[in-house]
């Protein structure tokens, strides 16, 4: 497997090298950082929903969805990430997706511990020291390759991360940017110091190649990683990627059509992420449903599928859990964190 020590690198290719080693079929380890901010979001996720677009576009932030699950984040040079892209049948990939998080997040955490950070693993995909994240992480499924990503948080921008969600007022801006405070730590944060680039790298490869084996230095991508990753992301930099999963108006609220018709917008956080519904109940019959958030879910194409599942089923908890649970066991769903009753939860809350 290639070891890609890159360090310093465009924020585009700071994304798209790992999605084209996917889609070109290559195992490897990727450990870089953006030369200039920029914001992810999850691929479930809604853009307008989530993000300040306005504020994102005033000061220059190019916002960018990615083929991996989880939320939005404010990612910049003080962010070192590690990519891991492995044969969905490697021997040492587990088949469960939890134990895919826990395999090869201890690895991180390890890692974290010889630079005197107090780490741990929290399931489903987070690394934490002293009750606060200091790693967010995410996994998808593309072209049969297995994915795993993440960040060592050397330093964070708390303010700017806070500007760049999407929020009612100021006054709830103020509460997230206290909130991320108490909740996120740092590597410079917690030790006082922020460790070599390089050392913190190839301390990770350390103690992934006793289960990945031999990993082979390499600190320029190929031609052909560079040609794949350019073609990506010429296609997937675009307003029609960005908004692919924008399919309702984002200020919608719940309200009264006529006797009987509402349409709703509800959210329920389940231990694997957070659930955003949009639909509309039909005289006790939901319509038009619309699933977003920043869970996992994998085939990640078979969420439009769920949704169209659920037109034309009564708007009752129990209704719905049945079925979410029958899509489950008719295509192999996987959620990790996410039952078939927290999507029933979201759009019948109590």
């Amino acid at each position: 497997m290639d070891y890609y020590f890159l360090d310093k690198v465009s924020w585009e290719h700071s994304q798209a090298l790992y999605h084209a080693a996917a889609y070109l079929g290559r195992e490897a380890l990727f450990i870089l950082r953006p030369a200039t901010p920029y914001v992810c979001i999850g691929f479930h996720q809604d853009a307008e929903q989530e993000i300040d677009l306005n504020f994102a576009a005033q000061n220059n932030i190019p916002v960018f969805r990615r083929e991996v699950g989880g939320g939005a984040v404010y990612l910049d040079g003080g962010q070192l990430f590690y990519q891991l892209v492995i044969r969905k049948d490697h021997p040492e990939m587990p088949e469960d997706k939890d134990e895919i998080y826990r395999k090869f997040l201890m690895p991180v955490v390890e890692t974290y511990r010889e630079f005197g950070v107090n780490a741990e693993y929290k399931p489903i995909n987070d690394i934490i020291a002293n009750g606060r994240k200091v790693s967010g992480n995410g996994a998808a499924e593309i072209n049969d390759m297995i994915i795993i990503v993440g960040n060592f948080i050397v330093d964070f921008n708390y303010e700017m991360m806070s500007k760049c969600l999407r929020v009612p007022d100021e006054k709830f801006r103020d509460k997230v940017f206290k909130t991320l405070q108490d909740n996120l730590s740092t590597m410079l944060r917690e030790t006082g110091s922020a460790p070599d680039n390089r050392q913190l790298g190839d301390a990770l490869v350390k103690r992934y190649e006793p289960i990945l084996g031999t990993m082979t230095l390499k600190t320029e991508p190929d031609a052909d990683l560079v040609a794949k990753a350019d073609e990506l992301q010429a296609e997937r930099y675009t307003d029609e990627w960005l908004f692919a999963n924008d399919r309702r108006r984002p200020d919608a609220r719940q309200v009264k059509i006529r006797e009987g018709v509402y349409v709703i917008q509800n959210m329920f956080k389940a231990p694997g992420g957070l659930i955003r519904v949009t639909a509309v109940n039909e005289d006790g019959v939901l319509r038009d449903v619309h699933l977003s958030g920043d869970f996992f879910f994998y085939p990640a194409e078979n969420l439009p599928k769920l949704e169209a599942s659920l037109n034309g089923v009564s708007a009752q908890t129990e209704a719905v859990s049945a079925a979410v649970e029958a899509f489950y066991a008719q295509n192999t769903v996987e959620t990790p964190g996410v039952l078939p009753a927290d999507f029933a939860r979201a759009l019948i809350p109590a």
